[in-house]
């Protein structure tokens, strides 16, 4: 088999951890599979990295921040060879521009464009392991660009559609996907199979097992992702297509974000363009809004409310105060106390009830609904911060059970 593995910050977080892993990774090489292991920078790595360059200024420039942020992913490369190698395995490292990792030139949020497999394919076909940095690539212009936090996992997942691998497993520091967070519910379970667009739900709801970019590109390219532990030899959890036998449970997962705060406006005329006015200013100080509610006019005039990450709020709220002095509105509101739960499942396509099950579920614990949104697949509920892991554990009893 052709597998192409990832390994996450924690996993090669120590020298000992790096032999830990390449003991692992040697092991799969004698049973005769190729291997493409892809790496992360070392705990805490990209952090420190991150402090040493707002030491040199308060605004570091874009495109040699990336230049130093790849170093981190380049030195887990190179110890991971240098340790397969000390145990007699051909192994070789390479960095974006070996690889031939093609990006656009977003620096900080690069895309990948596309990979040129030939130089990787090279390698295998020698019998060598192959190391790969993750989270980098390369632009057409030959600048080095990173592909923001997680992009490992995108990284692992594009090598894994351009070679054709049987199979990407990223490995890290949990051993699965679970039907919630474990530290807030104690009864979630570790699902064995999972669809690729829960996993892109979850993924954007704040579950930080996969980044969400990695998963669309699983999903447009078919690669199947085993998501498992490096600490345990443990099966983990399989993203794939969604089948009839994944319809049938309702709900999959129940998700969780305090990482949320909520503006309103208060009396806004209700006229076309009006919405515009308040998000374009909003969107182009690249903040990411994430429910919108309107409410039914009433004599031409509305509220809109709308939620944003808790760490924009402050310019989001400045934002919107300015917007609503530009259009006439009465005030803006905000509260940053609040969080947001929702549950996921493809088989919410085909049953009926699943809101009302789930507005019942919270109104007989006591918890107060503030705002609704839904997909084809997730219904979310922003609540009360007080109340956000409470009612995780009640619509994780309803829906999904004890265990």
């Amino acid at each position: 088999m052709l597998i192409v593995q990832k390994y996450g910050g924690t996993s090669v977080g120590s020298i000992e951890r790096i032999k830990n892993v390449a003991k692992r990774v040697a092991g799969y090489f004698d049973k005769g599979h190729k291997l493409v292991v892809v790496v992360s920078a070392m705990a805490g790595q990209t952090d420190r990295l991150i402090a040493l360059a707002h030491e040199v200024t308060d605004d570091p420039d874009p495109r040699e921040m990336d230049a130093l942020l790849a170093t981190g992913e380049q030195a887990s490369a190179a110890l991971l060879a240098m340790a397969l190698k000390a145990m007699g395995y051909p192994a070789t490292s390479l960095v974006a521009f070996q690889a031939r990792i093609l990006t656009d030139d977003a620096h900080g949020r690069a895309r990948i464009d596309e990979i040129d497999s030939s130089r990787l394919q090279k390698e295998l076909d020698e019998g060598k392991i192959v190391i790969v940095a993750g989270f980098q690539g390369i632009t057409s212009q030959g600048n080095i660009t990173t592909l923001g936090r997680g992009g490992s996992d995108t990284t692992a997942v594009a090598l894994a559609a351009a070679l054709k691998a049987d199979v990407c497993e990223i490995f890290t520091d949990v051993e699965g996907v679970f039907t919630a967070d474990p530290r807030v519910c104690p009864q979630a379970k570790k699902i064995e199979r999972i669809s690729y667009d829960e996993m892109m739900e979850l993924a954007s709801l704040g579950a930080k097992v996969l980044q969400i970019r990695s998963v669309e590109f699983a999903k447009k390219y078919n690669v199947p992702v085993h998501v498992r532990s490096s600490f345990n030899e443990k099966e983990g959890t399989m993203v794939v297509e969604a089948d009839a036998e994944m319809e049938r449970i309702v709900v999959r997962a129940v998700a969780h974000d305090k990482n949320q705060a909520r503006i309103t406006i208060r009396g806004v005329v209700d006229r076309p363009g009006i919405a515009a006015q308040i998000f374009d200013p909003i969107g182009q100080a690249g903040i990411v809004v994430d429910m919108i509610i309107q409410n039914t006019s009433e004599d031409g005039i509305t509220d809109i409310t709308f939620t944003v990450p808790k760490g924009d709020f402050k310019k989001a709220f400045n934002i919107a105060k300015e917007a609503a002095n530009k259009i006439g509105a009465e005030r803006v509101l905000g509260d940053e106390h609040i969080g947001k739960v929702s549950i996921v499942g493809v088989g919410m396509r085909s049953h009926s009830g699943v809101a009302a099950k789930m507005f019942k579920t919270l109104a007989q614990a006591g918890i107060n609904i503030l705002m609704i949104s839904t997909s084809e697949i997730k219904i979310s509920c922003v609540v009360d911060e007080k109340e956000v892991e409470r009612a995780v554990r009640v619509l994780h009893e309803a829906f999904i059970g004890e265990g």
